[in-house]
């Protein structure tokens, strides 16, 4: 005879589990604790298997009939419902751990230690910082659940605020975790991909740099007169000289410089093209470190911060010095240094332009070419940065340009 309501409210427990059947295997059990708990009996495969579905009364009769019904319809087509219930439950178990936000962390991750295309801590640090501007919106969303105009919503958001590069990095990125999202099998495809030229484009600055020769001599001889922290000013006489990216110098630990053989060893994980990098030293530039090593060798970052040893000195203190120096943002940057030398080595016609690449330490995507090229051209850029500092020393000497003497490769 099938369960009524009624029935089940009377049930009372006894000194035993004891059942109470419905109909088509639907039955409750009645434990000694006053329990009351739904059970599903079928037969599978020829074996009598028992399902739960819930307890009574957070699912009432009505609501078991349901459940079962529910079961019982996927034996025709072969599937356990006990099988099928584990499965979903594990579904929902990686659907709570695959939102935006747990898959953009696990990508972070994987990144940094990405073998030679890992993410510098800076890059890993501002990618961290651009994905959490999406944490309020799509952050804690499933990335099954996200679509294109949720993302578009998002970076608008940013976009809006008139960080346009911003939105547009945000957007590459977001892109970037669907995408391993995919790869991963959690999401069928990426629903940035139809963004494309969604967002307005920011306008391309160049890095302020000073490449006349004669305005070259004004800044080195500012230079020679900055007043400011120690450390601050042999970070400016010698950026000029190696011309690395502004990370590059200010992360350089002494380690890393054989003052004798006049080589500072970058290791892999320092540079932006992840791979070692070797810059030859003229005496110029060793007589500046061997000042800074008085200071703050013989161990540890060659121009720390001023608070602590342990870090290096802060990514804006070369610009903040040329501000102090009375040089605008527009006229003259820590990254300029590269532009300067580039643009002013290359017009001496003196070296040959891979030499002048290798000394930037700008990528090849020619691995052989790269290999070849990085042994040819090792005697030609010592020369060529001694020949530059000399250059340099000339230009500061000289309230005139210094006549550049073009000529065949030395």
């Amino acid at each position: 005879m099938p369960l009524t309501d009624v029935a089940i409210r009377n049930a009372k427990p006894r000194q035993k589990p004891y059942k109470m059947g419905d109909s088509h295997g639907l039955f409750l059990l009645v434990q000694p604790s006053g329990g009351k708990l739904w059970r599903l009996k079928y037969r599978f495969n020829g074996k009598e298997k028992k399902l739960a579905l819930g307890i009574y009364p957070e699912v009432g009769l009505a609501e078991a009939r349901n459940r079962r019904r529910e079961a019982r319809d996927l034996l025709p087509g072969g599937k356990d419902p006990s099988l099928e219930k584990k499965r979903n439950r594990l579904r929902a178990q990686m659907q709570s751990g695959n939102t935006f936000s747990a898959i953009a962390n696990e990508y972070v991750e994987k990144r940094k230690r990405d073998g030679h295309k890992a993410w510098a801590p800076s890059t890993a640090a501002r990618c961290e910082y651009l994905l959490s501007l999406l944490s309020g919106s799509i952050g804690p969303m499933a990335v099954t659940e996200i679509e294109p105009i949720d993302v578009l919503a998002a970076v608008r958001r940013i976009e809006n605020q008139g960080k346009l590069e911003s939105a547009r990095r945000t957007l590459q990125l977001a892109g970037a975790v669907f995408r391993y999202a995919v790869a991963t099998a959690r999401l069928p495809s990426d629903p940035t991909r139809d963004l494309r030229g969604a967002l307005t484009m920011p306008t391309v600055t160049h890095y302020g740099a000073i490449i006349e020769p004669a305005r070259v001599g004004e800044l080195l001889r500012a230079i020679d007169g900055y007043t400011g922290q120690p450390i601050s000013r042999f970070a400016l006489k010698l950026a000029p000289h190696v011309f690395v990216r502004p990370g590059e110098l200010r992360h350089a630990e002494w380690e890393e410089i054989d003052l004798e053989g006049a080589l500072w060893t970058m290791p892999a994980a320092k540079t932006k093209m992840r791979k070692p990098h070797l810059v030859p030293l003229s005496t110029q530039a060793v007589e500046i470190l061997e000042e800074a090593k008085a200071m703050t060798g013989p161990t540890g970052y060659v121009f720390p911060s001023i608070r602590t040893r342990s870090r290096p000195m802060s990514d804006n203190t070369i610009n903040a010095a040329l501000r102090r120096l009375g040089y605008a943002s527009d006229e003259m940057t820590a990254h300029g240094f590269r532009a300067m030398a580039s643009t002013l080595l290359n017009e001496s016609g003196k070296w040959h332009p891979d030499a002048i690449e290798r000394a930037l330490a700008h990528g090849d995507s020619d691995k052989v070419r790269s290999a070849y090229h990085r042994g040819a051209h090792w005697d030609e850029r010592v020369r060529m940065a001694q020949w530059w500092s000399d250059y340099l020393d000339e230009l500061r000497a000289r309230g005139e340009v210094v006549p550049l003497q073009r000529r065949a490769n030395v």
